[in-house]
């Protein structure tokens, strides 16, 4: 099935569109963006340039992606955006190339990312990421697999944001937030596990179990972060999820919220 592209939109001559593709009126899709089978661009929606949209890709009204990176140390180089399989970007966001940091800005499959949300230069989402309304990303955010990230938050540059973690509504976020966990606040603070994420995501209760002895021990005792370590690795079963904390809480460049 050939694309379907309303009269007053403005197609680049080098655009690649796949099957079942939907361009709405006074869209712009400009040049170098291949769009997967079935995408839909609502009205007013802009690729700039250099976007790879996956198929099933739906981007709402007014939104712009692949706009050029706000960074001042970017000197035009080719970069790009990509967007996975299946993902909803709602009306008015934005989503920014990346620089030559990364050469691009990346969101997984099946992520909903909704109303004026802002992606800056060189973040890079995980599959099913949700981004609820009037989010900020600032450049270098990396955010794992099936994180939700509540509305009205502002995230800082080189921040990372765990897998199936959640951050509540209105939340500065200027430090790492682990995997599993709630985080909530201005100054944010940690509030244990995401119980009823994780439970829906149908983690076992023995996996459970040891994620919670995990927190307690980095976050809820006296130890420092190495004495944690320690006594998480002797104690702990070490299921793939509690190796993937404590992975993270090692790693962590801007240091982990409490």
């Amino acid at each position: 099935m050939s694309a379907r592209i309303h009269a007053t939109a403005i197609v680049s001559s080098d655009a690649q569109l796949g099957d079942g593709v939907e361009v709405g009126p006074w869209a712009v899709i400009g040049e170098s963006c291949v769009l997967g089978d079935e995408c839909i661009l609502a009205p007013r929606a802009v690729l700039e340039r250099n976007v790879r949209l996956g198929d099933g890709v739906r981007i709402g009204i007014g939104s712009v992606i692949g706009g050029d990176p706000q960074d001042l140390k970017f000197q035009g180089e080719q970069t790009c955006v990509e967007i996975g399989d299946g993902t909803v970007v709602r009306e008015y966001s934005t989503i920014n190339r990346g620089t030559a940091e990364s050469l691009k800005t990346t969101v997984g499959r099946n992520c909903f990312i909704m109303t004026y949300v802002h992606l800056a230069h060189d973040c890079h989402l995980g599959d099913g990421v949700i981004i609820s309304n009037g989010t900020q990303l600032a450049g270098h955010v990396t955010i794992e697999n099936r994180a939700t990230i509540s509305g009205l938050c502002a995230v800082h540059q080189f921040v990372k944001i765990g897998a199936f973690s959640f951050v509540g509504g209105a939340s500065r976020v200027p430090q790492d937030i682990p995997p599993y966990l709630k985080a909530v606040g201005n100054p944010i603070k940690l509030y244990g596990l995401n119980s009823v994420g994780l439970q829906r995501a149908n983690f076992e209760p023995a996996v459970l179990r040891e994620l919670k002895r995990a927190y307690r021990l980095f976050f809820r005792s006296e130890l420092n972060v190495s004495q944690a370590m320690e006594r998480a690795t002797e104690e702990l079963e070490m299921f793939p999820e509690v190796r993937h904390f404590l992975s993270f809480v090692d790693g962590s460049g801007r240091g982990v919220a409490t």
